[in-house]
């Protein structure tokens, strides 16, 4: 039997030319989509809520409608990359200011006040967790936002590991014990507060940390 004689390779400069090609049509994508988002973030700042059309994204970034379909299915995902945008910043800046402490549970006490505070509401503007649209989405697309937590989640699922390895926590699930952990003090930031006679009392970052603490280390 004749063996099928191999594929030419092709010349290296012809490589080069696709190659350069390929980093430049990624690149103007990127920049594309990039625009879209500003856009969308602009949107948001100057409204202070995320009640914005397609349209008013395409006319704000200077592109075109078919070109926004190019990258997004529509609204509902771009608000999706914008939201797990916001989450990996949130996670990064976390991480960042986590790191100096030295003690993990000193460092685990730093990320629940970080993320209570980026996930509180604010008087007009949107919340930089995006967190009335979080809430939509959790009818509607509930694994597209478990995925875009995934960031925040391995942060603070390594945090809670810390802690338990060094004694001061105690946790069978870390992964569990983390996502409470970041439900609390997400989600409690985002309520009006505690009724207290005729008036409501919002919860501090130290209440949610107490509380959050004595679930991880069984200590009050």
């Amino acid at each position: 039997m004749n063996a099928v004689p191999a594929e030419p390779t092709p010349p290296v400069w012809r490589q080069r030319a696709i190659e350069r090609s390929t980093r430049a049509a990624t690149l103007r994508a990127e920049q594309r989509i990039e625009r879209f988002l500003e856009a969308a973030q602009e949107l948001i700042a100057a409204k202070g809520t995320t009640d914005f059309t397609v349209q008013e994204v395409v006319e704000r970034s200077k592109q075109s409608l078919r070109s926004f379909y190019q990258h997004f299915d529509g609204k509902h995902e771009l608000l999706l990359a914008l939201f797990e945008d916001a989450l990996g910043r949130s996670a990064d800046e976390i991480r960042t200011a986590t790191a100096p402490k030295k003690k993990p549970l000193e460092r685990l006490r730093v990320a629940v006040h970080m993320l209570y505070e980026q996930s509180m509401p604010r008087p007009g503007r949107q919340s930089p967790l995006f967190t009335d649209f979080a809430m939509q989405l959790l009818g509607t697309h509930p694994e597209q936002v478990a995925t875009a937590h995934v960031p925040l989640l391995d942060l603070f699922t390594e945090l809670v590991e810390e802690a338990v390895e060094s004694g001061d926590a105690h946790a069978d699930k870390p992964r569990r014990a983390a996502s409470l952990v970041m439900q609390t003090a997400m989600f409690t930031a985002q309520t009006p507060g505690v009724p207290s006679g005729s008036t409501s009392t919002q919860v501090s970052a130290d209440e949610v940390w107490e509380f959050c603490r004595g679930g991880v280390t069984g200590r009050t």
